[in-house]
């Protein structure tokens, strides 16, 4: 077991078992006893407390995620950065990690990936919004929960997009195989660097596998800079092609041929969702060198305006060839625009021969049908114009109003159709509902079609339960469905001070100890106490207890009467007796138990309980008596409270002997003689009426 398993942190965090390892540190489950809830707590590792750098890293990661409030973002609760132990609390997720995900999967569905690179871009364009770049986005650092959702964690190398920070490329910073090529570089990173990554986790989802792989990290980061991909088609097939043309340029090389934001990536793969059969033709073209793709246009007017650089470059040194590679750029710049001037004539006679053969058509009624089933249908061959608006009665992807209206006129095959389709990415001003009750402006946010998300704050200036921002900001357009954060008042912080000690105390004198605090005597109650009457002898909450300003702190008052003393008197009884026999107890003279018991039933002995009687009674005498006789006395003294035997006598049984049927054997031994006198009998002797025979020696004396 580990050091911190079983321990509790400042009091509060009982740290129940580690669920990870990272570079940096160590993440525990944990339940944290104050606001009964199971968090997850991220500690920094030892070896590192003392380290700057990673010092640096683990309060950006704090900070990062402080500032969000995102339900694809995991929440910060706490954090701490004492001397001996840095740590994070965070929500607790029960999850897997994407990366576990995927190796479980294989590859994944292309529907199942679109559903997590949404979530994840939601969450990246909520923190770029607050200027947060993540830098470290891969499949191990998303976590997936059991419904499908998906937070992103660990933004321990994330920055704020105002710095000037660049990734320092002798360190390893960001996962090789999802950094974008200027993270690579060392370059400055921007949010298009987490698009990149998005790219790279979007490629593996579908194939299987990562993009770039090889043998060590370096050759790794030399192909991010270098190579181009193996199309995703050409690995699974089943891919759409529009969703293939989204990853690749999310992976762009150039950053400024990527998205350009999370939100422009997430239009697209809303498009694709409604019409997973649309291309998005992006155009590319390669040069002279096989690996690098761009963008066509791009690619023109960035290679006019590297030559100034060039030019810029020699100037200082006075390069003799430089005035004539100047008028050798003048010249070919002019036949390049004549070149194309005469291309895109001969494209506009050819368009006119082919538009002149086209034939003129009726205008379908394209209202109510699904946009995906209209460009599935052979029969259509127009151009469509998309755009999006929103009616909760109807399915997604139904249009809703078309121009020009059917049947309003003849059109050739080919022409262009609008159609207003049915989409949650419809885009909706955030209501300004700045100032107004929390009741009120939900309704409104809800009645525009978006969600609400409330968030509580402290703020001095803005009434209890009021609006005081929101995010996005009122005004700003915003897709069908989008959450809301409603930043409302709980009114000014609440100032926090510690209760006083308040034990022997009046409560007159605690009143004053409580208001200098600003607290407040609350529910009184009195018990039994020797301590002076009306003096306080308990307190809740206990003295030096942080509690907000305002507490009521309740007292417990002493009635002035003692505690009676009681002690305890325990009378061995002889438990080879199985007998009835009569047990009586006094306590100095009065008899309080009297009652008949077979002491075999009390083979621990019997237990009475002697109360003092009064004030001045120090000591008291008890006698047990066992049917009549003397059995044991005790000593009771009060004061000492202690019981001490004084006498204890055997019990001798007063039962008669049983009759026996036997008779009984004859003795050979004598009787004893009693000494105890023949008793006198009153009754006097009777008379005898015969005559008494004369006396044979009065006989002899006749002559």
């Amino acid at each position: 077991m580990d050091k911190y398993t079983g321990k509790k942190l400042d009091g509060r965090y009982e740290i129940h078992e580690m669920i990870g390892v990272g570079g940096m540190a160590m993440v525990y489950r944990a339940y944290d006893t104050i606001d009964d809830r199971v968090v997850a707590i991220k500690i920094l590792k030892d070896e590192y407390s003392t380290s700057d750098e990673f010092l640096r890293r683990f309060k950006n990661e704090s900070k990062a995620i402080a500032v969000l409030s995102h339900p694809n973002i995991v929440k910060v609760y706490d954090v701490s950065f004492g001397d001996m132990i840095q740590y994070i609390v965070m929500e607790y997720i029960d999850g897997i990690t994407l990366k576990e995900y995927i190796a479980s999967q294989s590859e994944i569905n292309w529907k199942e990936a679109v559903h997590f690179t949404t979530q994840i871009l939601k969450a990246l364009e909520h923190a770029h919004n607050k200027g947060i770049i993540h830098r470290d986005i891969k499949p191990q650092n998303i976590m997936l929960l059991q419904d499908g959702t998906i937070k992103v964690t660990d933004f321990g190398i994330a920055r704020f997009s105002n710095t000037e920070t660049r990734t320092i490329t002798d360190k390893a910073i960001g996962s090789v195989h999802y950094i974008a090529p200027e993270q690579a570089r060392g370059d400055v990173t921007d949010g298009k660097t987490d698009i990149y990554s998005v790219g790279v986790m979007l490629y593996e989802m579908l194939t299987g596998r990562l993009p770039f792989d090889a043998d060590n990290a370096v050759s790794v980061a030399i192909m991010q800079l270098q190579s181009e991909p193996t199309p995703p088609k050409s690995i699974n097939p089943s891919i759409p092609d529009g969703l293939e043309e989204i990853t690749l340029k999310a992976m762009q090389k150039d950053a400024s041929k990527r998205y350009l934001s999370a939100g422009e990536m997430l239009e697209d793969i809303e498009l694709f969702r409604q019409n997973p059969s649309i291309k998005f033709q992006y155009t590319y073209f390669v040069d002279e060198t096989p690996t690098k793709y761009v963008d066509a246009i791009n690619h023109v007017r960035n290679t006019h305006e590297s030559y100034p650089d060039d030019e810029y470059e020699y100037e200082n040194d006075e390069k003799p060839s430089s005035k004539k590679s100047k008028v050798g750029i003048i010249i070919g710049i002019i036949v390049a625009v004549v070149l194309i001037g005469l291309i895109f004539g001969i494209l506009a006679i050819f368009k006119a021969c082919e538009d002149s053969a086209v034939e003129d058509v009726d205008i379908p009624n394209f209202v109510g049908q699904k946009l995906e089933e209209i460009y599935a249908n052979e029969n259509y061959k127009f151009k469509y114009e998309i755009e999006n608006s929103y009616d909760a009665t109807l399915p997604e992807g139904t249009v809703l109003d078309q121009d020009p209206p059917a049947n309003s006129k003849k059109v050739k095959a080919e022409s262009k159709i609008k159609l207003i389709v049915n989409s949650r990415a419809t885009l909706v001003p955030v209501p300004d509902v700045l100032s107004r009750e929390k009741s009120d402006a939900e309704a409104r946010i809800k009645a525009a079609n978006l969600e609400v998300e409330i968030i509580e704050i402290v703020d001095e200036e803005t009434l209890m339960g009021y609006v005081k921002d929101t995010f996005p900001k009122p005004g700003q357009n915003v897709a069908i469905g989008t959450v809301v954060q409603l930043y409302v008042s709980s009114g000014p912080a609440e100032k926090m001070t510690t209760v006083p000690n308040l034990y022997g105390l009046t409560p007159y004198e605690a009143t004053e100890e409580l208001e200098k605090r600003n607290l407040k005597i609350g529910k009184q109650t009195s018990e039994e106490s020797s301590q002076p009457k009306g003096t306080i002898i308990n307190q809740s909450p206990l003295y030096n207890s942080p509690v907000e300003e305002g507490t009521a702190v309740n007292i417990v008052l002493s009635d002035g009467k003692p505690e009676d003393i009681k002690l305890d008197v325990y009378v061995d009884l002889p438990t080879d007796v199985t007998s009835s026999v009569k047990l009586t107890i006094s306590e100095d003279g009065e008899v309080t138990v009297d009652k008949n018991i077979i002491p075999n039933d009390y083979k621990t002995g019997y237990k009475i309980t002697v109360v003092k009687p009064d004030e001045d009674t120090s000591s008291m005498t008890v006698v047990v008596r066992l049917d009549g006789d003397i059995y044991a006395e005790y000593k009771v003294d009060f004061d000492a409270k202690k019981v001490t035997q004084t006498v204890q006598r055997e019990y001798v049984s007063s039962e008669p002997e049983p009759i026996s049927s036997e008779p009984e054997p004859v003795s050979s031994e004598p009787e004893p003689i009693s000494s105890e006198p023949e008793p006198i009998s009153s009754e006097p002797e009777p008379v005898s009426s015969e005559e008494p025979e004369p006396d044979s020696s009065e006989e002899s004396e006749e002559p």
